[in-house]
């Protein structure tokens, strides 16, 4: 396995989970706004992150985010559902790990559009990410 799998470039560190818990629980810490891009999915209509881990989960799976965002020292909770999986040597040397949709209530909706206001512009980029 090489080192992208374990550590994301950009300021996203691998992601952590507990062992074999229902539904698992992820800390997810964002320190610069190119690997909030790089995993944001807006394609979603509730919002959603791209999560690198090695763990293996299934499409409609719950899990569990603690996020955190650049600049900002709180953390978010947020209870979402596994919506695609990249797995282990996927091509075009993507980073292994699951694509997690945003729960569709108030309170993520606010995350959502706090998400959206960190990225401004860039969100519209034809850079590549980690996402659809």
């Amino acid at each position: 396995m090489n080192d992208r799998a374990h550590t994301r470039p950009g300021g996203l560190g691998p992601a952590t989970a507990a062992p074999a818990s229902r539904p698992s629980v992820i800390q997810l810490v964002f320190r610069e706004k190119g690997a909030l891009y790089a995993a944001y999915m807006p394609v979603l209509t509730e919002g959603g992150l791209f999560v690198p881990t090695l763990r293996e989960y299934k499409l409609g799976e719950d899990i569990y985010l603690l996020l955190s965002l650049p600049d900002d020292p709180q953390r978010y909770p947020v209870a979402g559902k596994v919506v695609w999986i990249t797995p282990a040597n996927a091509s075009g040397g993507r980073t292994q790990g699951v694509g997690v949709r945003f729960p569709n209530d108030e309170k993520t909706r606010g995350l959502k559009i706090k998400i959206e206001e960190i990225l401004g512009t860039s969100i519209q980029s034809a850079k590549p990410t980690q996402t659809l």
